[in-house]
């Protein structure tokens, strides 16, 4: 069995889910195993079920076994390792608990492969074309994809996160100051990875620049604004997307904004309540999409297109569209504060030092 240690995903199911979501994001396990005091298996727990919840509005300081799957799969402890991995590639499991005749867990049986991210074959859209005027000065003679926060352009942290999780083949849609961004970039040789561009004469939106692509996609593409920086597993997305059977999904990131006076109930001139301060939670568009190839019969040729339209005929159309939430760190660059807060951040998430 693998090395990793399992015993670190063991909870209780008085666990709290916002408890869960850090075990899962340190340990890299993709699964909470809920026991009882025993070590009896009560249930797992997934980062689907953890992203159902929030869906929801559930509270995050509930308890684990308020979103646990019940009746989860196991394997006896004296099935071969063989048997286990043919029914796990049988199953489309990638993770299974093990367990002995008391049904007590005693370890943890994971695909090999899943321990070194496969090559994934799905096509990445990088957008990268905007002018970045609200960054100005910065962008008047460099790209906003090629600004440097942390020792690196933003594109290239973007570029190598979907390196991380398999990802090899890339376009990169460019305009503005484009030759830049082809130089540095290149063909992606530099990185082992394919890289072509994408090159927007005018202004085509974020949907209608795919129309530019030599060919229709044959797997769900990937599509990512160039300023955006985050920790979402590309591969949990890719899960979320395939498991709704979707022909278009869109990223979700939760966005409070405070009132800052009290807010007034009032029926007719009798007030009713008042509420001081509320605090107000929208999901908003987070600039991140996985797209089936069945949703590049709804984008017009050589026309702007903005991705919110193209999810409007999606929908238009009767075909699933859906929602992934996003609770890993999120930061769209649209702002000087936003870069301001990205340069501050930058190593704290993702462990790299300035240059």
């Amino acid at each position: 069995m693998s090395d990793i240690p399992w015993e670190r995903v063991l909870v209780s199911p008085a666990t709290s889910i916002i408890e869960a979501m850090r075990l899962l994001d340190e340990t890299a396990l993709q699964i909470i195993i809920v026991v009882s005091d025993e070590r009896q298996l009560l249930g797992t727990v997934t980062d689907g079920d953890i992203r159902r919840a929030i869906l929801k509005g559930s509270n995050l300081k509930e308890p684990i076994d308020t979103v646990m799957n019940r009746r989860p799969t196991a394997f006896k402890a004296d099935e071969s390792r063989q048997d286990m991995l043919t029914a796990m590639r049988l199953l489309g499991f990638a993770r299974v608990p093990i367990v002995d005749a008391q049904y007590r867990v005693v370890g943890l049986q994971i695909l090999d492969k899943l321990l070194k991210p496969a090559s994934k074959d799905n096509p990445v859209v990088l957008m990268a074309g905007g002018l970045g005027s609200r960054l100005a000065p910065l962008t008047q003679n460099c790209p906003k994809p090629l600004l440097p926060i942390g020792n690196q352009p933003v594109l290239q942290t973007i570029l190598e996160n979907f390196i991380s999780f398999g990802f090899h083949r890339f376009y990169i849609s460019v305009n503005y100051k484009a030759e830049m961004i082809k130089n540095y970039f290149g063909d992606g040789s530099r990185w082992e990875v394919a890289i072509d561009y994408i090159h927007e004469d005018k202004r085509m939106g974020t949907a209608g620049a795919l129309s530019l692509l030599p060919e229709r996609p044959q797997e769900p593409v990937f599509v990512m604004n160039g300023d955006i920086l985050t920790k979402v597993n590309f591969l949990q997305l890719l899960d979320f997307h395939t498991e709704h059977r979707a022909i278009a999904t869109m990223c979700a990131y939760r966005y409070e904004l405070q009132i800052p006076y009290g807010v007034l109930k009032v029926d007719r001139y009798r007030l009713q309540e008042i509420t001081e301060k509320p605090t107000q939670s929208f999901f908003v568009n987070a600039g991140i999409y996985v797209l089936d190839p069945q949703a590049f019969d709804h984008i017009p040729a050589n026309t702007f297109f903005d991705m919110p339209s193209l999810f409007e005929k999606v929908i238009a159309a009767g075909q699933e569209s859906a929602v992934f939430p996003i609770r890993e760190y999120w930061l769209d660059i649209g702002k000087m504060s936003d870069f301001e807060l990205a340069e501050s951040e930058y190593t704290k998430i993702f462990g790299k030092k300035d240059a």
